[in-house]
C-alpha cells in the first residue's frame, strides 16, 4: 500500500512557476526508491493525461511534448519526496495535478500502469 500526498497548487498568471511536491507513505516491504513515479494532469472535462515519469534511482525522465523544457520532474527518496517544477506557466496547463506510482524499475507514460494515486492538486493559469 502506498499513499501519496500533493501539495503546491495554486493560481498563477502565465509565465508565472509553482513547484508541486508529492510525499509518499509506502507500507509494503518495498522501499520508496523501486517505485517509478509519475505526474499526471486532467483540465476540466477531458482525459487524465501524461506529464512526467522518473525512474527509482532518478536516472531516467520522460515527458510529454508540450511541457519539455518548461517542466522538471526530480525525486528526494530520503524524503519519499518527487516534485514537478513547472516554468512559463500558461493557461493550457491549468489541470488537477495527480501524482502516481508503478512498482518497478520500467519507465511508463500510460496511466494504467501506474497503481497508487493522490488526491490531485489545483493548478489554475490566469491569462
Amino acid at each position: 500500500q502506498v499513499e501519496l500526498v500533493e501539495s503546491g497548487g495554486g493560481l498563477v498568471q502565465a509565465g508565472g512557476s509553482l513547484r508541486l511536491s508529492c510525499v509518499a507513505s509506502v507500507r509494503t516491504f518495498r522501499t520508496f526508491a523501486t517505485y517509478t513515479m509519475g505526474w499526471f494532469r486532467q483540465p476540466a472535462g477531458k482525459e487524465r493525461e501524461f506529464v512526467a515519469a522518473i525512474s527509482g534511482i532518478g536516472g531516467t525522465t520522460d515527458y510529454r511534448d508540450s511541457v519539455k523544457g518548461r517542466f522538471t520532474i526530480s525525486r528526494d527518496n530520503a524524503l519519499k519526496t518527487v516534485y514537478l517544477r513547472m516554468n512559463n506557466l500558461t493557461p493550457e496547463d491549468t489541470a488537477v495535478y495527480y501524482c502516481a506510482a508503478r512498482p518497478g524499475a520500467s519507465m511508463s507514460n500510460s496511466r494504467g500502469s501506474f497503481d497508487y494515486w493522490g488526491q490531485g492538486s489545483q493548478v489554475t493559469v490566469s491569462s
